[in-house]
């Protein structure tokens, strides 16, 4: 799938399972749409601390290095070479891809794959948003599903794939852009007479917009820019007039977008979870297969 499956944050969900039970995971990211590409490994945060700035990692990357706290993250074409990196100097156990199911280069001990149901139905590009044929997804240990268990049961059978869970998303309280474009730690709560723009540059940004309007805001204008998408001074010239036109008190984007916008006053983003179920039961089956 090109993207607006989940991956990130079912990483960042997983890398904080690993963390309480005992491991040093490491993320391995090849840093796609970042603007300048360095030979070798950019080490994004060593943990403790970030370190890369986001034209050097992308977004996703840096954003999962703000996000966890005790996790490094590197960013290289050769995850091999990251991998090797993160274990002899930043003491890692186990690592994890983002996006790695077709990355036959670097052999992996699990695979664990995101399939809606509505997957199943899809085409591969071009034609579609498929990387590959729904049915290459027999090739792994476990599925996740965004959906009922009766929908992970069926797709589990579709894909003759056994170990089955399903995935929740849900979103958090919004916290505003600091003066360096991180989020703060103290969220904001919505008002019921608080008008906002919602700006999303991701793949399938209805989910976004739904989200704001769920938790209380009153949208008065939805702007939508690429996947990826590098806001030009031209961008947030725009948005901000927009913010004016429409007498709105903010301008809410996804967290994903504020890392690449960098400081901006009246700016907050919605951060995005997943919940993977039954908890217990895949923090088994996990650790059994480390």
């Amino acid at each position: 799938m090109i993207g607006g499956s989940g991956k990130t944050p079912v990483v960042a969900a997983i890398a904080r399972l690993l963390l309480l039970h005992g491991q040093r995971p490491s993320i391995l990211s090849r840093g796609y749409a970042r603007r300048r590409t360095t030979e070798g490994v950019v080490v994004v945060s060593d943990g403790g601390r970030v370190i890369a700035p986001v034209e050097e990692s992308g977004d996703e990357p840096l954003m999962l290095a703000q996000a966890l706290a005790g996790v490094p993250v590197l960013v290289s074409t050769d995850r091999y070479l990251a991998g090797r990196l993160a274990e002899t100097r930043l003491g890692c156990t186990v690592h994890l891809l983002d996006d790695g199911f077709q990355h036959l280069q670097l052999t992996r001990d699990t695979d664990l794959l995101i399939v809606a149901p509505t997957d199943l139905d899809e085409r591969v590009l071009p034609a579609g948003p498929l990387r590959e044929p729904a049915d290459a997804g027999r090739r792994a240990d476990a599925i996740v599903v965004p959906g009922s268990a009766e929908e992970a049961t069926a797709v589990g059978a579709a894909l003759a794939v056994e170990t089955v869970f399903t995935m929740t998303r849900r979103f958090g309280d919004l916290r505003p852009l600091d003066e360096a474009g991180h989020l703060k730690v103290a969220p904001t709560k919505a008002a019921a007479t608080q008008k906002v723009v919602a700006v999303a540059g991701i793949a399938r940004p209805e989910r976004f917009f739904a989200a704001v309007r769920d938790q209380g805001w009153t949208v008065v204008r939805e702007m939508t820019f690429p996947d990826h998408h590098w806001y030009t001074r031209r961008d947030l010239e725009a948005i901000e007039a927009a913010r004016e036109r429409g007498n709105a008190d903010l301008v809410i984007t996804t967290e994903k977008d504020a890392v690449r916008v960098g400081a901006q006053r009246r700016w907050a983003a919605l951060p995005l979870e997943v919940d993977i179920e039954p908890l217990p039961a895949f923090a088994e089956w996990l650790m059994g297969r480390l």
